[in-house]
């Protein structure tokens, strides 16, 4: 009854049908989502979560472990990407530490969410024990529960982590049983030699764990603190009943390794870009999912989820205020 309802709404405003694209679908996805026809964004949250990855270390990545900490410093003062698109939004921004290779000093505004510093080194051992795994989980739940305390209704979640995309292209390659190359791109920039050594690394990985197999084992196995605190954030994010805005390709991984175990939470989620990675197109395209939008994009933090707000607010907007042939007392077609 109420799917039909919003689609009688969303037909009858002064506008051809489905003149307005895909701000229609999404109108209606958030409309199910709140179960209404008159939806409202509320408090609306990014969450930056940042951990180091011990495979960084073999030379899967071109900037250095240390620009993890040095850019959670930056999102601290305000000077990040994320930071400017969020203030222009009226977004407020969280960030976590997940798992930094770091002491970061007393009284700044940083979630300390710390399991451990960094992530272990994939090739002598799984990325996370057990307990640091289910730890990990609970933490990226804690933060959105908090944060459902303020009234939030919508709610984006980035990263920062150097050697995050090698992570999230061997869960790829594991969930989806697919090449390692074709889930492998070339993240923070990586040149032709330096792509085919992380396609050598992470094949070598892969080799090493073959039997791991369900969504838990691969994500304590591959994930990093910081993918697995985001995994955790949207398991609570969908339990709060939120809008889950979703970056790019580790983000978007995240969610796919969260719905193997309950598909569901993709009817709340809105995928707001597809990333110039490599593989993301590939991974929305087997989660059955569009984009709102294509700026090749591949810098993470939430950015996507930031620029894409104004049209997920526009798509609320429309449904609400914009005129019914009826009352605008205008001509439909016959």
């Amino acid at each position: 009854m109420l799917a039909t309802e919003l689609q009688h709404k969303i037909d009858f405003k002064t506008k051809p049908l489905g003149a307005l694209g895909h701000l229609e679908s999404l109108a209606h996805k958030i409309g199910m989502v709140q179960k209404t026809i008159s939806p409202q964004l509320l408090h609306p949250h990014m969450v930056v979560f940042a951990a180091d990855h011990g495979i960084a270390s073999a030379g899967v990545s071109a900037y250095p472990q240390e620009v993890t900490y040095q850019m959670v410093m930056n999102f601290l003062s305000g000077g990040a990407a994320i930071n400017v698109f969020c203030r222009h939004q009226g977004i407020e921004i969280k960030i976590v530490d997940a798992g930094v290779n770091f002491d970061f000093p007393e009284g700044l505004e940083l979630i300390d969410k710390k399991v451990r510093k960094s992530s272990r080194n994939m090739l002598e051992e799984p990325a996370m024990t057990k307990e640091e795994y289910l730890q990990a989980l609970e933490n990226g739940r804690a933060v959105v529960l908090e944060i459902a305390e303020t009234g939030c209704n919508i709610i984006g979640f980035g990263e920062m982590g150097i050697g995050n995309t090698s992570a999230s292209s061997l869960m790829m390659s594991r969930l989806f049983d697919l090449p390692a190359a074709d889930c492998i791109g070339r993240g923070t920039g990586l040149d032709d030699e330096q792509l085919q050594r992380k396609i050598n690394i992470l094949s070598e990985v892969l080799q090493q764990y073959a039997h791991i197999q369900t969504a838990d084992e691969v994500a304590q196995t591959f994930g990093g603190l910081e993918i697995v605190q985001m995994m955790g954030a949207v398991e609570e994010a969908f339990q709060q009943n939120m809008l889950i805005m979703v970056d790019g390709f580790i983000a978007s991984m995240a969610v796919a390794a969260v719905s193997k175990k309950n598909p569901e939470i993709l009817k709340n989620c809105i995928f707001c870009h597809v990333s110039d990675e490599n593989a993301h197109q590939k991974l929305l395209e087997l989660l059955e999912q569009k984009a709102l939008l294509n700026l090749n994009l591949r810098l993470g933090e939430g950015t996507g989820c930031a620029l894409a707000y104004p049209l997920i607010q526009s798509a609320v907007n429309f449904l609400n205020e914009m005129s019914s042939f009826e009352d605008a007392h205008v001509s439909n077609k016959e």
